[in-house]
């Protein structure tokens, strides 16, 4: 999301081409081959800087794998924000996003906000003309429950593959609402009861956006940091030195290291960020119980019920 510039009606340049280049190079480098994109994203600049990349490199198209998301439109009709999953909006949004990232297909179109007025016939349509055509080989979902993902699946008469939802250290009503259940502390967590287990019992990735918490404990401290944020951060910089590895390493390997071994969505645009998450998934492995927990625990602010 990071990628093309400003938000706005501004073009883009070489720089911002440079800048998608070297993103792509440095997730390449630590073994990362799936890139997350969505129509929306700098208003379609995003996807138009990563085709630009695309199309001058040869061989880069088959040895990385696209998804894009459509669903959301901005500042159109005179709304800021409405959803749209008609058989024509999704049409529409996956050619344009064809056409921005100079590519035949996606790997994975994702559904990216549940539609209010979805008739999933028309949903149906759409994705089976896509898939015929060859422009998307696989389903997926953003922001979806599990009720909402076995709705659709039932009609959809191909498998969802993959849901994405926000999911970190900080962001954890998906972590606090499995506890909680019985507990009068639920009631402030609106994340939706089974969806994770919905995701594992049906084989469907999770995957975390804003899993480094847009550097909260790791380099970017909010303007007013909290006790739990002091001493998260401070937990993750001491195992970070223990295990010979980053902040950011940690963070995304406590995700990983959950039993619906989450797929985090790295964000950031800066190589270096990203070359700092390549330890993740040995992190994980090595991470024992008791400073999963301890992490959990600090970021929670006290024990767990």
């Amino acid at each position: 999301m990071g990628l093309g510039g400003p938000w706005g009606t501004d073009g883009y340049g070489a720089a911002e081409v440079d800048e998608a280049a070297a993103a792509i190079d440095a997730a390449r480098a630590i073994g990362i081959t799936l890139f997350d994109h969505a129509d929306i994203y700098r208003g379609g600049k995003a996807e138009s800087v990563f085709g630009e990349v695309l199309a001058s490199t040869p061989g880069l198209r088959d040895a990385i794998q696209l998804q894009t998301k459509c669903g959301i439109r901005l500042n159109e009709q005179g709304l800021a924000t409405h959803y749209d999953l008609s058989r024509h909006g999704i049409l529409e949004r996956v050619n344009g996003s064809l056409h921005r990232l100079r590519t035949d297909y996606v790997d994975i179109l994702m559904l990216h906000r549940p539609d209010p007025l979805m008739d999933v016939r028309e949903v149906a349509a759409a994705v089976g003309q896509l898939i015929a055509e060859g422009k998307v080989r696989q389903l997926g979902v953003s922001n979806m429950s599990g009720a909402q993902i076995g709705y659709l699946q039932d009609r959809l008469g191909v498998p969802l593959v993959a849901n994405q939802l926000e999911m970190s250290l900080f962001r954890r009503a998906w972590l606090e609402s499995t506890v909680l259940v019985n507990h009068d502390d639920g009631l402030g967590h609106s994340f939706p009861h089974g969806t994770l287990e919905h995701c594992l019992r049906d084989g469907i990735e999770l995957q975390a956006y804003g899993s480094l918490a847009q550097g909260r404990y790791s380099g970017s401290p909010s303007d007013t940091p909290t006790a739990a944020d002091s001493a998260t951060a401070a937990m993750l910089a001491a195992l970070a030195a223990e295990k010979g590895t980053t902040a950011e390493a940690v963070l995304l390997g406590w995700l990983m290291k959950h039993t619906a071994r989450i797929s985090p969505v790295i964000g950031t645009s800066n190589p270096g960020r990203i070359a700092a998450c390549g330890d993740a998934a040995a992190v994980a492995a090595a991470m024992t119980r008791a400073e999963w927990y301890g992490l959990w625990v600090a970021a929670r602010g006290g024990d767990l019920p």
